[in-house]
């Protein structure tokens, strides 16, 4: 049974950090392509970033290049986001994504003053 749990969500002020992360079972993790995608209140979902199998390639939704960092430990199972610079429209329920096959629970991200 495919796994995915989410942890590191938080209520921060804009400005801050938090890292995000996703450990993964009962599939072999390090085959397949992973993702962040988000929904903030009352909107659909949206896709954050993306990671390839071994890590080597990343990619970014424009609204969050540059202030957030994907990464993955496939020792460890474990996805990451590193989100820097939050700012209130980053405010979400943030889940991680493998390839087709599943999505975890999410994590409430709040960035409020």
């Amino acid at each position: 049974e495919v796994q995915l749990v989410e942890s590191g969500g938080d209520l921060v002020q804009p400005g801050g950090s938090l890292r995000l992360s996703c450990a993964a079972s009962g599939f072999s993790f390090s085959s397949y392509y992973m993702s962040w995608v988000r929904q903030a209140p009352g909107k659909g979902l949206e896709w954050v970033s993306g990671i390839s199998r071994g890590g080597a390639i990343t990619r970014y939704a424009d609204i969050v290049k540059g202030r957030f960092t994907i990464s993955r430990d496939n020792a460890k199972n474990t996805l990451y986001l590193q989100m820097n610079s939050l700012q209130p429209e980053d405010t979400a329920v943030y889940y991680c994504a493998a390839g087709d096959i599943g999505r975890g629970q999410g994590t409430q991200v709040t960035v409020s003053s």
